[in-house]
């Protein structure tokens, strides 16, 4: 991808992709699983799954493992599925207690927030350490403003802030996740130098979607970016006001906002989420949970998360999200480069 000082490419975080479906052999509730990893091992049977949610409770993350469970679950694919969150530093912490489980069959919400935090802090464990299994979904981005706040389209409020600058506060997730990045992204495509965007963005950074809310609800900052699942509720409500959206098309739980595009500010950012496990699991038991999440991916309960959340599917598993992966990680570290949030 380009670079160029004042950004201007169209930054698309995962189109989804359509991938075949992983046969699986399901009975009396058990996923048994054939391994094709190379290992020449025995198939694995899965009984039972646990999901991390590297985020505090009510977040996108928290949401999508919850969800994640209760389909596993509802769909009869196994007999428990206990969701924990482990929150704090973009998903870092989380990451680093992964990196330490021993339990083969647990699954980890990770996506475009964790790629960022990785860098931003420096993580002594990387996603890289961990074992890819599925990309799950992605959702656009929307900037949101307080129900009295006196902007009341992008341009109006982007114009603000460029002449303000850190006298305006404006409030995310972790620092260095996707949300920081199009709060970087808007400036330097309003024209502030990537150089000056460290001092001219006050960006309030926040471990789950339920902190920003009550900053944004309480007037303590002027603005938030999140996912539009987490401010829909509160714009249809009246409490929030939407700005735009970063899909190429309008966001389906929010199909009145207009997008960036069509705003007239050229940046496209979808906000992806998918799922990790230890790095140190056999080839066996990485092609079980891989034939695990396909079956959940194709159920009916999955199927009515996607619809009810307004979340676009972007499955892709095994070696297509292993390659997806490693392409986002090297464009989230040239983009951070340039908007100054690492050297």
């Amino acid at each position: 991808m380009t670079q160029h000082t004042r950004i201007r490419t169209r930054f698309v975080w995962g189109a989804a992709i359509g991938v075949a479906a992983l046969s699986l052999a399901a009975c009396s509730g058990e996923t048994p699983s054939g391994g094709d990893g190379g290992g020449g091992g025995d198939a694995v049977t899965i009984d039972s799954v646990a999901v991390i949610a590297p985020a505090d409770p009510g977040g996108g993350w928290d949401q999508t493992a919850r969800a994640f469970a209760q389909s596993l679950t509802a769909d009869k694919l196994v007999s428990s599925a206990p969701v924990s969150n482990i929150g704090g530093a973009g998903g870092t912490v989380g990451l680093a207690s992964l990196a330490t489980e021993t339990d083969p069959n647990t699954l980890m919400i990770t996506g475009s927030v964790m790629v960022g935090a990785v860098e931003t802090n420096a993580s002594d464990v990387r996603i890289e350490d961990t074992t890819p299994i599925a990309k799950l979904t992605e959702e656009p981005l929307v900037v949101v403003v307080p129900k009295d706040s006196p902007y009341d389209t992008i341009e109006d409020f982007v114009d603000a802030w460029v002449d303000e600058g850190a006298d305006m506060a404006v409030t995310g997730g972790s620092a260095g996740g996707i949300d920081h990045i199009l709060a970087g992204q808007l400036l330097t495509e309003a024209g502030v130098e990537a150089a000056d965007v460290p001092t001219t963005l006050n960006y309030i950074a926040n471990s789950g979607g339920g902190e920003a809310l009550t900053l944004l609800l309480g007037g303590q900052v002027q603005a938030g970016i999140s996912g539009v699942g987490e401010f829909a509720q509160q714009v249809e409500a009246g409490e929030l006001k939407a700005l735009a959206v970063s899909s190429d098309e309008p966001a389906a739980l929010l199909p009145d906002v207009p997008t960036l595009t069509d705003e007239g500010i050229d940046i496209v950012v979808t906000n992806w989420r998918g799922l990790i496990a230890p790095g140190d699991i056999s080839d066996e038991e990485k092609a079980a949970l891989e034939e695990l999440v396909t079956t959940t991916h194709d159920g009916d309960a999955w199927a009515e998360v996607l619809e009810t959340n307004g979340w676009t599917d972007a499955f892709l598993v095994g070696e297509e999200f292993s390659s997806f992966l490693d392409e986002d990680i090297t464009t989230t570290q040239e983009t951070l480069k340039t908007i100054g949030l690492i050297e």
